[in-house]
């Protein structure tokens, strides 16, 4: 009977290795003293099945009693006691685990269940237990999300969460972590025809971010303090959390420089204060109270706003603020991205340090100082530093088309002059767009 419900037959030298139903449990079948048995191997994987088939095929051609109960010890060392739990109640058993992961932030945490939980719900079967989530399951929930129009990336890290949650309750399991194969996630490539990223600032639209955030026409909450964290950002470098939790002790303006360890990186960097930079600063001295105080007490409280749960919440409402200015400009911080349900960001205040980066590149500060600024982040400076700059590019289209262009400085002076000769605005009009002139 067994026989002709077999679905897939393996022959070896001794017995057959079988499936009772496709995609189901192998057993293994042979003969002793002419009497038919047939044992479950408890695993789905083809090759792990004929893996301990043979472990039990010298036990079956033993001669003797002995010999016999030496190979069943042998065996029963060898093989693990599978135990069992339901795939409904492994995040239970997961999270009390001193192997489960320990992310930074309370959010990644609460991603950490959501992401399992998810996983859970599309599997929809409250019997199914650990050990019949096969290589097979997670292929296909791989190709579920595939489906799903979100970043390559978020593909990965959800994937990612789900393999750790396996590889810690491996106990419960029948098999290999059935979410390790590299099959499973999305390559970089796949995105490289959308061709969106975070841009950078030009010199003039940080000069117009700086005149509105001036003009009290234009209304934002904490504005101020806002204006302050983006001259941070202009100058400094650093990310929108070090700019907000920034603390009056790390501010010397009599050194003139600025102390910053970095949140994401836990490196501390120290910047010379711009002459811009300290006018806003003494500006904000006016709501000083002590050197223990934030540089921008109302955002930083705002900032660190955190849920029932302990998730930060206030991050987002401090990112929408700085994304209000940015329209205030005339741009337009996000963009439809085709195979995408959510909007990439190309404008945001991380531009700032695009802009830094970028500025540097162009003026040939040298990559090293760049980076001892800026901290770990090999990714922005790279990118800037890779290219040869704009100037450089337009003396290679000259020199390929056999024109002799003036230097950089003397193009500068030129743009100048024929801006004077030509203007019909103001003198101080025309004398803020000569300074913008000079200082590209």
């Amino acid at each position: 009977m067994e026989n002709d419900m077999a679905i897939q037959k393996i022959k070896l030298k001794t017995g057959t290795v079988y499936q009772k139903e496709e995609n189901g449990i192998y057993y293994f079948r042979y003969q002793v003293n002419g009497a038919r048995k047939a044992i479950s191997l408890k695993t789905r994987n083809k090759q792990q099945a004929i893996k301990e088939a043979e472990k039990h095929i010298p036990l079956i051609q033993a001669t003797s009693s002995e010999v016999i109960a030496a190979h069943v010890q042998h065996a029963r060392n060898l093989v693990k006691q599978e135990k069992n739990l339901l795939l409904s109640q492994a995040w239970e058993i997961y999270e009390k685990s001193p192997e489960r992961a320990t992310p930074d932030t309370v959010s990644e945490a609460l991603a950490y269940k959501s992401t399992f939980a998810e996983f859970v719900s599309w599997v929809n079967n409250p019997a199914a237990f650990m050990r019949d989530i096969t290589e097979e399951t997670a292929m296909r929930y791989a190709d579920y999300m595939r489906k799903k129009n979100i970043a390559v990336s978020t593909h990965n890290r959800k994937l990612k969460r789900i393999r750790r949650v396996f590889k810690v309750l491996k106990e419960y399991c029948s098999e290999n972590n059935p979410f390790q194969s590299a099959v499973l996630f999305r390559k970089e490539r796949e995105e490289r025809e959308q061709d969106v990223h975070r841009l950078s600032f030009t010199r003039e639209q940080e000069q117009q971010l700086r005149d509105v955030l001036a003009d009290d026409k234009y209304k934002v909450m904490n504005k101020s303090e806002v204006r302050v964290i983006y001259y941070l950002g202009m100058f400094t470098g650093q990310r929108l959390k070090d700019c907000v939790l920034l603390r009056w002790s790390k501010i010397n303006l009599e050194m003139n420089r600025i102390w910053v360890k970095q949140f994401k990186t836990g490196k501390e960097v120290t910047i010379p204060i711009a002459p811009s930079l300290r006018e806003v600063l003494l500006e904000a001295m006016e709501w000083k109270k002590s050197d223990l105080d934030y540089v921008c007490p109302n955002v930083a409280i705002r900032y660190n706003k955190t849920n029932a749960l302990g998730k930060n919440v206030g991050n987002n409402l401090v990112n929408i603020d700085m994304l209000r200015v940015i329209r205030w400009i005339g741009l337009e911080p996000s963009v439809a991205v085709p195979g995408r349900d959510k909007k990439v960001t190309v404008y945001g205040f991380h531009s700032l340090r695009h802009s830094f980066a970028s500025y540097c590149a162009e003026a040939e500060v040298a990559q090293a100082t760049v980076v001892s600024i800026l901290g770990a982040d090999s990714e922005i400076v790279t990118k800037y530093y890779t290219h040869v700059g704009d100037e450089a590019q337009r003396q290679a289209v000259a020199a390929v088309s056999g024109v002799n262009l003036p230097s950089t400085a003397q193009r500068k002076i030129d743009e100048a002059l024929a801006l004077i000769n030509n203007s019909t605005v103001s003198s101080d009009e025309v004398l803020m767009q000569v300074k913008a002139i000079l200082e590209k």
